[in-house]
């Protein structure tokens, strides 16, 4: 990779030898394995021992503004903010610390925000089989502020809902209303 990355400095019109840029592609290149390090997740694995049978709840279980941090696939520029994640048990909890993993775990890979929040509700659906799960994220994009349209303040929302969060309203508005006053990273 380091190669592809000197490659493509001399290709911008940089001289990848002078001083600033000496390290540029290990750096690049060890940076990028981190940002894209979710390919090689297992989530078994992840979640491992941190689920519990023995919870006596059937109440909504919310982990709300989780730092999110992805790639674009498209322009693989990033985008980051929120995400929120919400399920209701069904005999089984989850250690809480386990579901800003799952959410690390997929957007640290080349994504577009809709699937990443459909992949992250699909996971916790299947790994925890409970009565519903719902995933709200709220993320700017550099690619539309850098770039292309540069709206600087405009962010993209997007939810998956399943199981009771699809299908019962007044268990969706409850999430909604619970998640409303998150604090958006701004910039």
């Amino acid at each position: 990779m380091k190669e592809l990355i000197e490659k493509l400095l001399l290709e911008l019109g940089e001289d990848p030898s002078r001083e600033g840029l000496k390290n540029t592609p290990e750096r690049v290149s060890r940076s990028l394995k981190f940002l894209t390090g979710g390919y090689w997740v297992n989530i078994d694995e992840l979640v491992n021992d941190a689920l519990f049978t023995d919870a006596n709840t059937d109440e909504m279980v919310i982990v709300k503004d989780i730092d999110m941090f992805s790639l674009c696939e498209h322009h693989m520029l990033p985008f980051f903010g929120k995400a929120h994640v919400a399920y209701l048990p069904d005999g089984k909890i989850i250690g809480l610390s386990k579901i800003p993993r799952v959410v690390d775990a997929f957007s640290r890979r080349l994504q577009v925000q809709e699937r990443l929040t459909t992949q992250i509700a699909d996971c916790i659906q299947r790994v925890l089989k409970p009565k519903g799960v719902a995933v709200v994220i709220e993320a700017l994009h550099l690619c539309m502020s850098m770039r292309g349209v540069e709206k600087q303040n405009s962010y993209t929302t997007t939810s998956s809902m399943l199981g009771y969060f699809k299908t019962n309203p007044s268990t969706r508005g409850e999430f909604l209303s619970l998640i409303n006053g998150s604090q958006r990273y701004r910039t």
